[in-house]
């Protein structure tokens, strides 16, 4: 690998997936130094349709520059039905990553989506099936559809699960700690995890730290490992906080020392610190160590 390159993120290891303005030229050059794992160009509603033409015409360079820094280059087209052929088209020459699609209902978009990356493929001379997918869930009928939809097509590496346009379809009131979407976003996560998917979660589309930190951390408790935003200052402490840290992997560790030296001691019963350990809490401590030490080997190279 060129030293000027660095090493491309396993998609499991990608924390922060920011939303970049897809027409705002100085704003794509400036995304990749923010330390985001994941990077969209966002063509539908950050884009003006009379703004669409100019932003396609960035794809290439921009996609090339921000895997040169390490980040992984996505885009979000329009809806197949709308503007979303013609951002394909275009987009493709500067192979995107990821291609995420919004508005996504049902089984078929994906397949829709899945044939057309196909065929840019075909003529652009472009591996099989090296364009991933992110459909994105953004109604009511794409969530108690969200399981069909992650499994639609071997693409699909993950789902997004939308903020704003779900607020609105189910007619709630948005709020600034996002409680509104509390079941959604669990219900969301339990399909994604059903389909073996990551499950990206909702963007956090206001501009105060504060507010995406208590976000994330909940999102978090809840099972996340991935958070979409739309603010770039926002991507080192979504990655801080879904990281293992220090304290965590310490405690990890205590776990799994006590409850492997009372198995082979023979023990049918394993206490730490006054408590008894069971099976899945063995198993979720050495789940945490071991994508600390993923996150370790990616950092080391």
């Amino acid at each position: 690998m060129p030293a000027d390159i660095r090493a491309v993120r396993p998609f499991s290891l990608c924390r922060s997936w920011m939303f970049v303005p897809g027409a705002d030229e100085a704003l794509l050059k400036q995304a990749s130094t923010c330390g985001a794992d994941v990077l969209i160009q966002e063509l539908e509603d950050f884009t003006p349709p009379e703004k669409r033409d100019a932003a396609r015409s960035l794809a290439t360079d921009t996609y090339n520059a921000w895997r040169k820094d390490g980040a992984i280059a996505a885009v979000r087209i329009n809806p197949m039905a709308d503007d979303g052929i013609a951002d394909l088209a275009a987009v493709m020459k500067g192979r995107p990553d990821v291609i995420a699609l919004p508005k996504v209902r049902h089984a078929g978009h994906v397949r829709e989506l899945d044939e057309a990356v196909s065929e840019h493929e075909i003529r652009l001379g472009i591996p099989s099936g090296a364009a991933k997918l992110l459909p994105n869930v953004e109604s009511a009928e794409g969530l108690v559809n969200t399981l069909a939809i992650a499994t639609a097509s071997e693409r699909v590496i993950g789902c997004l699960l939308a903020s704003e346009d779900l607020a609105a379809d189910l007619g709630a009131e948005r709020l600034p700690d996002c409680s509104e979407l509390d079941y959604a976003r669990q219900r969301f996560l339990i399909e994604c995890r059903a389909a073996n998917v990551i499950a990206v979660d909702c963007p956090f589309t206001w501009a105060d730290e504060d507010g995406v930190t208590a976000d994330t951390k909940r999102a978090r408790r809840w099972g996340y490992r991935a958070k979409s935003a739309v603010s770039l200052g926002h991507a080192p402490l979504i990655n801080t906080i879904l990281t293992p840290g220090e304290a965590e992997v310490a405690v990890a560790e205590r776990i799994v020392a006590a409850f492997e030296a009372a198995k082979a001691a023979g023990s049918a019963n394993v206490e730490l610190d006054g408590s008894l350990l069971e099976v899945p809490t063995y198993t979720a401590a050495r789940r945490l160590l071991e994508r600390a030490e993923a996150f370790g080997k990616f950092e080391l190279g």
